[in-house]
């Protein structure tokens, strides 16, 4: 069945907190948003069942890390880094200005999708779910 093209307008959000993620559209196959990740912002090494994620840098930069905190690569404006599904990862800003990274993902629809998180979740983390949540 044909789908209707989707407009979208991304706007940089002002927030509290180190990390935003904004829907900006999305298809039963590929979802597109940006994350805006302040004061180092780091994550937890982590990865996911059914999505390959293409990350694009577009202000700041970025470091991502593999399993052992092995440096896979830092990104500036206009780089970026492919992570397929499966692939364990975390990462982290790099520069004094927020960092501003595309994230479009691209489906599996045969695997059930899901974060595993192999190292615990930054403390941010949980008390920022935990501000969502309430």
């Amino acid at each position: 069945m044909p789908q209707e093209a989707k407009e979208f307008k991304y706007l940089s959000p002002e927030f509290e907190g180190v990390k935003k993620t904004m829907n900006v559209c999305s298809t039963d196959l590929m979802r597109v948003q940006v994350q805006v990740v302040k004061d180092g912002g780091e994550n937890n090494l982590h990865s996911h069942t059914g999505d390959d994620a293409f990350w694009y840098v577009m202000s700041g930069a970025v470091k991502f890390y593999g399993e052992g905190d092995k440096l896979i690569g830092e990104y500036k404006k206009s780089e970026g880094i492919l992570i397929p599904r499966g692939f364990k990862y975390w990462f982290e800003s790099s520069a004094k200005e927020p960092l501003e990274i595309l994230r479009v993902t691209a489906r599996d629809q045969n695997v059930q999708n899901k974060r595993v998180d192999h190292t615990p979740q930054k403390q941010w983390m949980v008390d920022q779910r935990r501000t969502a949540t309430n």
